[in-house]
């Protein structure tokens, strides 16, 4: 092993495998697999990859789920621990939801994927989001689909949201762009409904959904 070649981890900080009803996203309504990385001070349990493949195929056989949601955390941070996890398949097609900020280490994992999707609020720096359509880029580039999720929970102005709307455009224009705003009715906010119709004629795959609420959604 040469000194820069790192071993495969034994493991990683997982805050547990579970069910659930995915709440955001092009997938929102999907029966997945949750599998989240623990975040600070988060109760964790650790995992091989070998016994989170296994652990996969177990759940699976055991009950019917459209897909394997890898979230939590900085998932990409343990990329490695996935690439070995995923290394000859899953039993199930799988999503990475995370924030795009290490597109780099996506290479090792995209031909696992079958979704990347990208989890923004609209309030982040022109950095961060310059490295979230980097990732938005590179997926694009490998033909695995991809998506932008706008979360926004600072009640970003509109012409924030609509530059990374554009931005996501330019990265590709296959970008699948949901956004999830805050608010209790969509139907009694004209705000965004003409926020909506704005952004559809920047790009033409773009989504005002609201989040599924727990119990029912299960969110990373």
């Amino acid at each position: 092993m040469t000194p820069r070649e790192k071993p495969t981890p034994l493991g990683a900080a997982l805050a547990g495998i579970s069910s659930g009803v995915r709440s955001t996203g092009p997938w929102a309504g999907r029966r997945q697999l949750f599998v989240r990385f623990a975040r600070v001070a988060e109760t964790a349990t650790m995992f091989t990859a070998d016994a989170l493949r296994n652990e996969l195929v177990r759940l699976a056989r055991r009950s019917a789920y459209h897909s394997v949601a890898i979230c939590g955390g900085d998932p990409l941070g343990e990329v490695e621990f996935l690439a070995a996890a995923l290394d000859g398949g899953a039993p199930l097609s799988v999503m990475l939801d995370h924030d795009g900020q290490r597109p780099e280490s996506l290479e090792k994992l995209i031909k696992s994927l079958a979704l990347v999707q990208v989890t923004l609020t609209g309030d982040e720096g022109e950095e961060v989001v310059s490295r979230a359509m980097t990732t938005i880029r590179r997926a694009a580039g490998k033909h695995v689909a991809h998506a932008l999720v706008l979360m926004a929970k600072a009640d970003p102005s509109d012409g924030r949201l609509l530059r990374i709307v554009e931005q996501a455009k330019e990265a590709s224009a296959d970008t699948a762009v949901v956004v999830h705003p805050t608010t209790d009715s969509l139907s009694e906010d004209r705000r965004w409904l003409l926020w909506l119709e704005r952004a559809s004629a920047v790009h033409g795959d773009v989504r005002l959904l609201p989040v599924l609420p727990e119990p029912t959604g299960t969110r990373c």
